[in-house]
């Protein structure tokens, strides 16, 4: 099991990230089409594509970080619209300025996913209960910053267990943006597909660790 991601490490995880958004796309397409534009899951499913071929291209710089910066602005580039820029923020918002580090340790990723949080909130202004991926992604990075100093593993397993939680109460909750916002309490019983795609994320990034 892994304690702390290198370089290397680092791509090897996204392009694992990458193959399971990538694997789920047909899930979230129908999770997105029940409530949403049903765009969701080929978004992602092709944002990560370029996440992908963008770290596998890149050479090593001796800065573990560099690789999430890539991974998001390939993401941000790609997607487009409100997806693209919440989505590539999620690895590029925390680890861009980022003092270079060689090995990133599991409090070193909880604090980038702090800042990457902190901005997709200012740049999306939702907040839990609006039925959105901060439904997931808040309760992760909260579990994240609770049990960073337990190791790389239990951190992971703690941040997918509250991304878990944070997505099934998607399904009791009225949306606040996006097409199903306009749909009111009929969106209740349905979770929320950005929701599902941060909990596929933090699920992959759990197996990764403790496969490696």
């Amino acid at each position: 099991m892994l304690a702390a991601l290198n370089e290397d490490n680092v791509r090897t995880l996204i392009v694992y990230v990458a193959d399971k958004i990538i694997e789920s796309k047909p899930l979230l397409t129908e999770i997105d089409s029940k409530i949403g534009d049903g765009d969701h899951g080929i978004g992602m499913a092709g944002g990560l594509q370029k996440a992908k071929d963008k770290v596998l291209a890149a050479e090593n710089t001796g800065n573990a970080y560099s690789l999430f910066d890539k991974a998001g602005k390939a993401m941000l580039m790609s997607m487009g619209g409100a997806s693209g820029v919440i989505f590539g923020s999620l690895f590029l918002a925390g680890a861009k300025d980022a003092d270079a580090k060689a090995e990133l340790g599991p409090g070193d990723l909880a604090a980038m996913m702090e800042k990457s949080l902190a901005a997709i909130k200012e740049r999306g202004k939702a907040q839990v209960g609006d039925k959105t991926m901060v439904d997931a992604l808040e309760p992760a990075v909260e579990a994240m910053k609770k049990t960073h100093a337990e190791g790389l593993v239990p951190m992971l397993k703690a941040a997918e267990e509250a991304a878990a939680a944070g997505l099934e109460s998607t399904k009791n909750l009225q949306a606040k943006f996006g097409r199903a916002k306009s749909l009111m309490e009929r969106a209740i019983g349905f979770q929320d597909a950005g929701a599902t795609s941060v909990w596929i994320i933090f699920r992959s990034m759990r197996e990764f660790a403790e496969q490696h």
